[in-house]
């Protein structure tokens, strides 16, 4: 979708910019004061989101002639989260609500999704490994632990999981409203994946009791081991992801924490 099909569809007086991103699906519109963010094929249960003040608020939804969906949402004029701050109350308060809505959880359900288990994890990272002829033992010793742990790690309460909670997708208003945005990722799946990468990434283990606590949840052995083979499991999946792009620094530094996880 190009800004001047953009530009068409809203008609006169619109200026449309790319908003960037990974897809080049997102755009930036202005007529006068008025500012909104477009994009196709968005989530599909961002009226859900919006309606529980989880993204900002959508405004309209509109279907183009070749079936692509495009949605409008109030503009944010606010900044993205520090690392630092990623500690926070409301980042914790925020992620429970997400993870406790039955509401997300109805819709995601209705729409088709089947759970993201760690069977369908450890198959998954096989066949891309197996497809880029990707072997180093650091991988397969990390590939081995996942499949020896799957017993271990399962896990029947799914909720809906963003399962790209960088501090970049959480977002404050001028109002200090606390968002999380870019959806095009969720599963249905083990809160774990959330929570093992927020705390991993962002919080010293020393402090993971007390944030767990604001989350509404008790750290014990079974969420610790969940965590950290998820952990495990994501840090694959973006090595393979930065092997694709052929950023090689990445995937060796990639490989030395893979090393540090599986000798914790």
């Amino acid at each position: 979708m190009r800004v001047n099909r953009v530009e068409q569809l809203l008609g006169d007086g619109w200026k449309v910019l790319p908003a960037g991103g990974v897809t080049g699906e997102a755009y930036i519109a202005q007529q006068g004061e008025q500012t909104v963010f477009l994009k196709r094929n968005s989530s599909p249960f961002l009226a859900v989101l919006s309606a529980e003040g989880i993204v900002p608020k959508l405004l309209w939804t509109r279907r183009l002639e070749n079936g692509d969906v495009v949605t409008a949402q109030r503009w944010l004029s606010g900044r993205e989260l520090k690392a630092y701050e990623m500690k926070e109350n409301r980042v914790a308060t925020l992620l429970a609500k997400i993870h406790n809505s039955s509401e997300l959880l109805d819709m995601f359900k209705r729409i088709g999704n089947e759970p993201l288990t760690p069977y369908r994890i450890v198959e998954n990272l096989r066949l891309q490994l197996q497809a880029h002829h990707l072997e180093d033992p650091t991988i397969e010793q990390a590939m081995t632990y996942l499949i020896d742990k799957l017993e271990a790690v399962r896990f029947h309460h799914y909720v809906v999981c963003h399962c790209d909670i960088n501090h970049n997708n959480w977002m404050i208003d001028e109002e200090e409203h606390l968002y999380l945005i870019d959806w095009d990722g969720a599963k249905v799946a083990d809160p774990a994946i959330d929570l093992g990468l927020l705390l991993y990434s962002y919080i010293a283990e020393s402090d993971w009791t007390v944030w767990l606590e604001q989350y509404g949840m008790v750290l014990d052995q079974s969420l610790r081991e969940r965590m950290h083979w998820y952990v495990v499991s994501q840090s694959i999946s973006v090595l393979i992801w930065h092997y694709e792009r052929e950023q090689l620094n990445e995937v060796e530094q990639l490989k030395g924490y893979l090393n540090s996880l599986l000798l914790s």
